[in-house]
C-alpha cells in the first residue's frame, strides 16, 4: 500500500480507537488521579475513603453525575490526539521497514524492533501534548468544571504553566514507548507469518 492509504487507514483506526477507549480511558485517569490519605493521621475514617470504590463505580457516578455525556469528557482531546498519532505511527513503522529492508525483502526481526520501537516513540512525541490535554479534561468534572472545551483547555493550560506544561510525560512516555511498540511489531510480524 501507499503511504497515503496507510496514513489514511492509521487516520480511521485512531478515529474508531478513540471512540471505543473515551469512556474506559476515563475511569482509568479518574481513578489513578484519586487522592486521599487512607487514613493517615485523621480521626474520621469517613474521610478517609476514596471517591471511587473501583472501576464500576467511578462508571456508576459518572453516569449518575454527569450523565452519558459525561462518560465521553475528553473524547475530542482524545480524538485529535490519537487520530494523527496512529497515521505517524503506522507510516513511520512501514517507512522505516521498507528503508531498512532490501527491496521486495521481509524485513528482519533487528529490522521490526527498531522500525516498532521508533514507529512507537514518534507518535508519543506527537501524542504528548494531547494527551496532557485530555487528562484536564477528563478531571474537569471531578472538581469544578474548568474549561470550556479544548481550545480553552490549551490557552488555559498555556497561559497559566507555560509551552512545557505540554511535555509533561514525554520523557516517561517516550521510554516506555520504544521495547513495548518494538515487541508489539515483533508479535505482530511473527503471528501473521505463523497464521498466514
Amino acid at each position: 500500500p501507499s503511504y497515503l492509504h496507510i496514513f489514511m487507514a492509521g487516520s480511521i483506526s485512531g478515529m474508531a480507537q478513540a471512540l471505543v477507549l473515551a469512556p474506559v480511558d476515563l475511569v482509568k485517569v479518574r481513578l489513578q488521579n484519586q487522592t486521599h490519605p487512607y487514613g493517615r493521621g485523621l480521626a474520621s475514617p469517613r474521610a478517609s475513603q476514596p471517591r471511587y470504590r473501583g472501576p464500576v463505580h467511578c462508571s456508576a457516578s459518572i453516569l449518575r453525575e454527569e450523565g452519558i455525556t459525561g462518560l465521553f469528557r475528553g473524547g475530542m482531546a482524545l480524538m485529535l490526539r490519537d487520530v494523527p498519532t496512529m497515521a505517524v505511527y503506522f507510516v513511520t513503522y512501514t517507512a522505516l521497514c521498507r528503508g531498512l529492508s532490501q527491496e521486495r525483502c521481509e524485513p528482519g526481526s533487528a529490522t521490526v524492533l527498531m522500525a516498532g520501537g521508533c514507529a512507537g516513540t514518534a507518535s508519543w512525541v506527537l501524542a504528548t501534548p494531547m494527551d496532557v490535554v485530555k487528562a484536564r479534561l477528563q478531571m474537569d468534572g471531578v472538581k469544578k468544571v474548568e474549561y470550556a472545551g479544548v481550545l480553552d483547555c490549551v490557552l488555559t493550560s498555556l497561559r497559566r504553566e507555560g509551552p512545557r506544561v505540554f511535555l509533561k510525560g514525554l520523557s516517561l512516555n517516550s521510554l516506555r514507548a520504544f521495547p513495548v511498540n518494538a515487541v508489539t511489531f515483533l508479535s505482530y510480524e511473527n503471528l501473521l507469518k505463523l497464521l498466514c
